[in-house]
């Protein structure tokens, strides 16, 4: 039950994410995050599946590091949007990577870009994007309440009540979530302590905390 969304402001894109590593039913950790920094001015989160999550975000990672060694330039946010969607459009002729991604940048001439991408190689530049069951709660109303001027307190919030709604309404909703903004200062994480979330049972135990207590009946 993944929640990813991103919200392109006047100046940043804002993007939010659950940090629930899940495989089939079973919860595998809670500090996942799963919004990956490409580079100074660039970020990609991504849903699906684990493995195929790690390894293409690392593969794009490698190629727009390695392009910027040998060229002794960064590539543009759009450019990297559509490397990653050819690298998607040719994996899915041989062995499809499981996963739907949202990618934000800030270029100095362009500004703020935002583009929503699905594992069929599918590519649309968006003002705001989601992927996961949690984001089918939240598209319309960020909908109604974006504007082209939104600043960066306004779209904290609009997270914050997206969060709300997935809480409310998701029937297995993620505990935690982190949120990462990106603009001419670079990538960086502005979650609030609230999202942080309860605690979760057995975490930060010490040794021999919360284990079962056997009583046998003399």
């Amino acid at each position: 039950m993944e929640y990813l969304m991103g919200i392109k402001g006047k100046d940043f894109v804002m993007l939010c994410g659950d940090t629930t590593a899940v495989q089939q039913i079973i919860t595998i950790k809670h500090d996942e995050d799963k919004l990956r920094q490409i580079d100074s001015h660039k970020i990609m989160a991504l849903a699906g599946d684990p493995g195929d999550r790690v390894q293409f975000s690392e593969y794009i990672m490698a190629n727009v590091r390695l392009y910027a060694l040998r060229n002794g330039q960064q590539l543009t946010t759009d450019a990297v949007a559509n490397y990653t969607r050819g690298e998607l459009a040719t994996a899915l002729r041989k062995k499809p990577y499981q996963v739907n991604i949202l990618f934000a940048g800030f270029d100095e001439k362009a500004g703020p870009s935002l583009y929503w991408m699905d594992y069929l190689a599918t590519m649309h530049k968006m003002n705001i994007a989601g992927n996961g069951y949690g984001s089918y709660f939240v598209l319309a109303m960020l909908d109604k309440l974006w504007h082209p001027n939104l600043t960066e307190a306004e779209a904290l919030e609009l997270h914050i009540k997206g969060i709300d709604e997935v809480k409310n309404r998701l029937v297995v909703a993620p505990p935690d979530f982190i949120i990462k903004v990106v603009d001419k200062h670079g990538v960086r994480d502005v979650t609030p302590s609230s999202l942080k979330g309860a605690p979760i049972p057995g975490r930060g135990l010490e040794p021999g905390q919360g284990q079962a207590t056997v009583v046998v009946a003399g």
